[in-house]
This record gives C-alpha cells, sequence and structure tokens, in this order.
C-alpha cells in the first residue's frame, strides 16, 4: 500500500472514532441530564415557574402553591405533608387587669412591661427591663365606610401577642379592651384599662398546667376569664378527641373554681364552627355527660372563626380528631375573607349553644383574621374592609332568641384580632416593631378608636 493511501485510510478512521466518540457524548449527557434525543425542528420546552415565591407557614393552613394577585374563583388547591404540631408561641409580656364582661372591673393604673419575662404561668411577678418607645400615633385616613367604635364599647376589643415584645404605650394607642397570649399568669401587668384571658392549652393527653397551678392563679387573679383550649378540632394544635377534651375540661374546670369561684371558664376553642366542628363539640358534650354524669358546666364559650377548608391531609384545618369523614366544607382560598360567611358561622354557633342549653352565656371570638399571605389576594385595603365590617357586625349584630340577655341580645361579647404582630402570618400584622411603626391596618385600626 502507498504511503498516501495509508494516509486517506488512516484519516479515514480517525473520523470514525471522532464520530462515535461525539455520538456518545451526547448520548451520555442526555441521560445525565435526563433528557433526550431532539430533532432540530422540535420546539424546547420552556420550564414553568410560579407567579411569586410560596409562602411558608409552620402549619399547612394555607396551600403550597401562590396563586396569582387576584383570586376571583376558589382554586383546587395542593395538598400539603403532614406537619407536627407547631409550638406554643412563647410568650413576652405580662399583666395585671381582670377580663370581666361589662366596661368596669378591677383595674390596675400601674404599667410594667417586660420584654422577657423571668417569670411565666406562676404567681410571681414579672422583672421589667426596658423597650423602645410605642410608634408614633399619626393615623392615616381611614377607608370608605369608615366608622369609630364608640369610647363605651371598646372594652370589647382584643388583639393576640404570639411573640410580641413592645411598649404599654402600643396597646394604650390602640384602645385594646383585652389581650391574650396563649398562657396563663399570676400576675400580670399592661396597665390602664387593659384586661388580660387566661389560657389553658391540651395536648398529649394532658393539660398545660397542672391542677395546683391553676388553683393558685386563680386565686391571685379572681374574676379573670379562663379560655380553655385552643383549637382542640386542629391535628397540629391542641388536637385531642373529643373523650380526652371532656376529660381536660373537667380537671381544668374543678381546678380554676377551687382558686376562684367567681372565675369566668369559657369552653370551646374550635378554630371555626361549622358543622363538622358543632358535631365534635356534641361529641364533647355527650362524653362528659357519660364520664361524670352533668352538662358541661361553663360560664361562656369561646370559638375562633375563620373559614378554613376541612379535607383530610389536604390545606386548612384538616378533619377534627376522633372524627372519621374526609372532608367538611370546602372552603376556598377566597372565602378567607367573605364576610357573609363569617357572619353566618356566628348565628350558626348561637343557634347551637341555645338548643344545648347554654344560650344565656357570653360568647367570646377569642382569634380571628385572614391567615392568608397578602399575595394570595389580600391587599392591605381587603384586610381593613374585613377589620372594620366584622367589628361593625359584633356591635351591632343582636337576636333576641339568640344572644346574650344580659347584653341586649348581643351576639358576640368581646373580640380578639389575631394579632398585633407574627411573622408566620402577617396579613393581619398591627405593628412592624423592627421598623418601630405602624403597618396599613394598624393605621386603619387606630383611625377607628380615634375620638
Amino acid at each position: 500500500m502507498s504511503k498516501g493511501r495509508r494516509i486517506v485510510r488512516g484519516a479515514g478512521w480517525l473520523l470514525v472514532v471522532l464520530g462515535a466518540a461525539i455520538a456518545l457524548w451526547g448520548v451520555r449527557g442526555g441521560f445525565l441530564t435526563g433528557g433526550s434525543a431532539r430533532s432540530a425542528s422540535e420546539p424546547t420546552e420552556v420550564p414553568v415557574s410560579p407567579s411569586a415565591t410560596p409562602t411558608r407557614t409552620p402549619e399547612p393552613i394555607v396551600p403550597t402553591a401562590t396563586p396569582t394577585d387576584a383570586v376571583t374563583k376558589t382554586p383546587k388547591p395542593t395538598a400539603t405533608p403532614r406537619l407536627t404540631s407547631t409550638p406554643r408561641p412563647t410568650p413576652t409580656i405580662t399583666v395585671t387587669a381582670a377580663l370581666t364582661l361589662t366596661e368596669t372591673g378591677t383595674l390596675s393604673d400601674t404599667v410594667t412591661l417586660a420584654a422577657t419575662p423571668t417569670a411565666s404561668s406562676e404567681t410571681g411577678t414579672v422583672t421589667p427591663t426596658p423597650t423602645s418607645a410605642a410608634p408614633p400615633a399619626d393615623p392615616v385616613p381611614s377607608g370608605s365606610g369608615a366608622f369609630t367604635v364608640p369610647a363605651g364599647e371598646r372594652f370589647r376589643l382584643g388583639v393576640s401577642l404570639p411573640t410580641w415584645q413592645g411598649n404599654p404605650d402600643t396597646l394604650r394607642a390602640l384602645q385594646a379592651g383585652w389581650v391574650m397570649d396563649w398562657d396563663a399568669r399570676g400576675s400580670v401587668a399592661y396597665g390602664g384599662a387593659v384586661d388580660y384571658a387566661q389560657t389553658v392549652r391540651m395536648g398529649g393527653g394532658r393539660l398545660s398546667l397542672d391542677a395546683g397551678t391553676m388553683t393558685a392563679i386563680a386565686a391571685a387573679r379572681p374574676g379573670s376569664t379562663w379560655l380553655i383550649s385552643n383549637e382542640p378540632d386542629v391535628r397540629w394544635q391542641d388536637n385531642v378527641t373529643p373523650d380526652v377534651y371532656a376529660r381536660l375540661y373537667h380537671e381544668a374546670y374543678q381546678a380554676i373554681k377551687a382558686g376562684d369561684p367567681s372565675a369566668v371558664v369559657a369552653a370551646g376553642g374550635i378554630s371555626e364552627p361549622t358543622e363538622l366542628r358543632l358535631k365534635y363539640l356534641d361529641r364533647v358534650l355527650q362524653e362528659y355527660q357519660n364520664a361524670f354524669g352533668e352538662p358541661l358546666p361553663s360560664d361562656a364559650w369561646h370559638i375562633h372563626n375563620y373559614m378554613l377548608r376541612e379535607e383530610r391531609d389536604s390545606w386548612g384545618v384538616d378533619i377534627p380528631p376522633g372524627l372519621s369523614e374526609n372532608t367538611g366544607v370546602l372552603y376556598g382560598i377566597d372565602d378567607s375573607a367573605n364576610l357573609a360567611l363569617f357572619k353566618s358561622q356566628i348565628v350558626q354557633f348561637r343557634g347551637w349553644m341555645a338548643d344545648r342549653g347554654y344560650r344565656g352565656q357570653p360568647l367570646l371570638i377569642s382569634e380571628f383574621g385572614i391567615p392568608m399571605p397578602a399575595d394570595y389576594g389580600f391587599p392591605p385595603d381587603v384586610v381593613e374592609t374585613f377589620l372594620r365590617e366584622t367589628w361593625r357586625y359584633f356591635l351591632t349584630a343582636t337576636d333576641p332568641a339568640l344572644g346574650d340577655p344580659n347584653d341586649g341580645g348581643r351576639l358576640v361579647q368581646r373580640w380578639c384580632w389575631f394579632s398585633i404582630e407574627f411573622p408566620h402570618y402577617p396579613t393581619g400584622d398591627l405593628l412592624d416593631s423592627e421598623a418601630n411603626r405602624w403597618t396599613a391596618l394598624g393605621y386603619a385600626w387606630l383611625a377607628m378608636v380615634k375620638d
């Protein structure tokens, strides 16, 4: 073979080897990236990304995918994974006034605040530490339909304090009549006309406080209102079956009354008064009757009034422990600010109370608000309207057949907004403590209590 032919043949083999190498590299690249061979004429896929970064919360209350800015129809949300229960918010403030259901009561003029208490759920005092001043109270004008809460009715207004470490001047500016922080305390001091509602949690088959501690706190703070349980019907909150609720409620009631016969013990604590949740409470009443041979005793009832989805292993509030149903009311995202539903649930619960022999008792809405993120269709003006119109309803809704006869037949006696500030659910925040300023909703609140 001539030298020239050998060169040509060698070049040919070299081209074959190079071609094979290129083909193998293409196959390898497609395998590593999960891709496949694609012709030049075939369109390239464009990854689809959500319209906004999903909002993370400690509970599966909201859907995992963020909808577009305006929600007009009820979407079908993506089911969220099963989560463990949310830790109880760390209490940061303490108070001296007793929660009563009239404008008058035993109030303290002493203002003492502890940013980091040295005692909790005890009868001892709490050592205060200095705090920053309250934000300037210069409210912007409220939106359309604004109104002012009469001064004589402001004792009804409440706000919850999940992790707040603020100044009592803030509560004075809000003119809040009462507060709660998911704890019970024997020595508390916000000063002025701010009442403190005690709370006893359930979980793991026991109460958050032992009987001796409850009796001691009750004796130290006579006349207090005690909210028994925080969402016993929700598996990532207190999460107890009806029989366990009945037993633990009995323990709490007996211990509190042993220390203070005048204490106002409020039963309930459910997340929303839907038909499914009322079935849960009916079972509680039956379990109590079976175990103790008498109707469940109470001085008042308290509930939360949300509109959240009832579906097993989905977003919302799931199914109450001990119930076999897989679905209840399939509320949508936009229902969180639905005023018609909000009002109907209040009437439904008052009807339930009347039918079970509790008509003459006060009803406290111990938590309400909008837990959905703002970018789910709840900008500040929507939340302001919801706050204003729920207040208007609470102040004016009466029914002589259902309401409290000692309060002119009014359906609701006191109510508590969630919350002054909480990073996991900021849509209802009144305060931006880092910036030391009110939020837009905070300014709206101030405008409605301005004389």
